[in-house]
């Protein structure tokens, strides 16, 4: 067993009473109502929240709209950078603390904290952090007349939109949260942020450090609470500029009509998918293999890019289901503060329990569980890592996303067929083509209908190459240069003399 000793910092941090973190101080709010965050490994109580409200969205709005009109708009580019930087550096220098509090929360193990949530965040930053003076508009010539010798002239600039609200979800609550933060700071943006209700803590503990990093007061804002209760009413409320939201198709479509009812500001939604992997059949049965596992199954298949409906070509089905059910039978499932752990739990009660109604739905329309598909007899809300032959295209888990561990296979003979049928969803968040034929794959790649397609690999992101979905998934891009796009206003100028 190495299951690693729990810092004195965080046994600490987590016997503090938590709320909120607004206009630089942690705040227990006005409300007296809490919720709990339990620890998916145990199903045990962690730490106690208070519950947001009215108020609370309404103080950290106005913080951060004092800040975006002064303290920020008065902070150079290259120091807004250097804020980011030095977080970066903080986040780095707290990394084991902050790991640790996001397994805790999450159910991520430990290892893929540490490299996913604290390790990438910080580079995230420094990517974001180089951008910070290189944010431009363009000179232009114009063809306007002149009567009496006046001439003209015309530019662009980029202004930064306002206040932004970032609703994060719960699989990686740094992570994601640091996308959104970084690309409003670095655009002279100021943010409110609302973390999941299951994982509400790292981010209290990040915006402390935020403040040693030296952003002023204001910039970063965190109200915890509910999405009916607290999310309302930061999107309905007049200072909000833009909503960065990464979550559910259903819920992205709800945020969607709301920014359209008041006040038709800016949204990006990076929302679900039913990802495809497709693996051609000039592939070994092993390089398959191994190309689903890393499709798949990393963070028990709580990523929104992960693939989860696999192509494999009739000739190989068989060997590849044989040989997966043998690498996952010898995967370690256990707890995430084990080093050696692969697997851990889900991330909370309510997704535990609609993963195992998707294994009912399964086997009530007929398809095959090859592997897994049943809960473990243990505490906590841990599933087998399973594999599931489908029927035909039609199954429900070809078509629902499950977020989970949960592969869906078909098998296929005729690529034009393949193409087809990876098409044939009303999700596009991200896809995968896995061949030694890169020529075929370049053929192939503009008939794919995917934000992100990934060539021989899948779910690794870069903060140069811009991130978001097609289709029913979503709308706008994370990071690359794109980013800017999303958080800035163009304005013209023209002038005469």
């Amino acid at each position: 067993m190495s299951e690693i000793n729990l810092l004195e910092s965080v046994t600490a941090f987590l016997r503090r009473s938590h709320g909120h973190y607004i206009n630089g101080v942690s705040i227990l709010g006005q409300e007296n109502e809490t919720f709990s965050v339990v620890n998916p490994a145990t199903g045990e109580t962690i730490a106690m929240v208070n519950q947001g409200g009215e108020n609370e969205v309404n103080q950290a709005m106005q913080a951060a709209s004092t800040a975006f009109h002064g303290v920020w708009a008065e902070t150079s580019p290259m120091e807004r950078g250097n804020c980011l930087n030095r977080l970066a550096d903080l986040l780095l220098k707290n990394s084991e603390q902050l790991a640790q509090l996001e397994s805790l929360c999450s159910g991520k193990p430990i290892q893929l904290s540490r490299m996913l949530d604290v390790g990438a965040s910080a580079d995230y930053l420094r990517y974001f952090a180089g951008w910070s003076s290189k944010i431009s508009g363009e000179t232009l010539d114009v063809s306007l007349p002149s009567f009496k010798g006046e001439k003209y002239t015309a530019f662009t600039r980029r202004e930064p939109i306002g206040v932004v609200v970032g609703i994060i979800p719960w699989n990686f609550s740094i992570m994601i949260a640091i996308w959104k933060l970084g690309a409003a700071l670095t655009s002279g943006c100021t943010v409110v942020l609302k973390p999941s209700e299951y994982t509400p803590l790292t981010m209290l503990r990040v915006a402390e450090l935020a403040k040693e990093a030296g952003i002023p007061d204001g910039v970063i804002n965190i109200v915890n609470g509910s999405g009916a209760g607290v999310g309302t009413h930061l999107l309905t409320h007049p200072l909000c500029a833009k909503v960065t939201f990464t979550g559910s198709v259903p819920t992205g479509k709800l945020i969607g009509k709301s920014v359209m009812e008041h006040g038709l500001f800016r949204a990006t939604l990076e929302l679900g998918g039913k990802n495809a992997a497709a693996f051609l059949s000039d592939m070994p049965v092993e390089k398959i293999v191994d190309g689903v596992l890393e499709a798949g199954y990393m963070n028990q298949g709580q990523i929104c890019a992960a693939a989860e409906r696999f192509y494999i070509p009739s000739v190989h089905m068989d060997a590849v289901l044989k040989l997966l059910s043998e690498r996952l039978s010898a995967m370690k499932i256990g707890s995430p503060l084990d080093e050696t752990t692969e697997m851990g739990p889900l991330a909370n009660k309510e997704h535990y329990e609609k993963i195992l109604s998707l294994f009912e739905k399964a086997r009530q329309e007929g398809s095959e569980i090859v592997y897994g598909g049943h809960a473990l007899e243990r505490k906590g809300f841990f599933v087998m890592p399973t594999v599931i032959r489908a029927k035909s295209a039609d199954d429900t888990l070809m078509k629902e996303e499950t977020f989970g561990p949960i592969g869906t296979f078909l098998s296929y003979d005729d690529e034009e067929e393949l193409i087809a049928m990876m098409n044939a969803t009303p999700f596009g968040l991200s896809a995968s083509l896995w061949t030694n034929d890169l020529g075929k794959a370049m053929r192939m790649t503009s008939r794919i209908e995917a934000g992100i397609l990934w060539i021989n690999m899948h779910t690794f992101l870069d903060p140069a190459v811009p991130f978001g979905g097609v289709k029913s998934s979503g709308m706008g891009r994370e990071f690359g240069s794109a980013f800017i796009e999303h958080y800035t206003e163009l304005k013209s100028v023209i002038m005469r003399y």
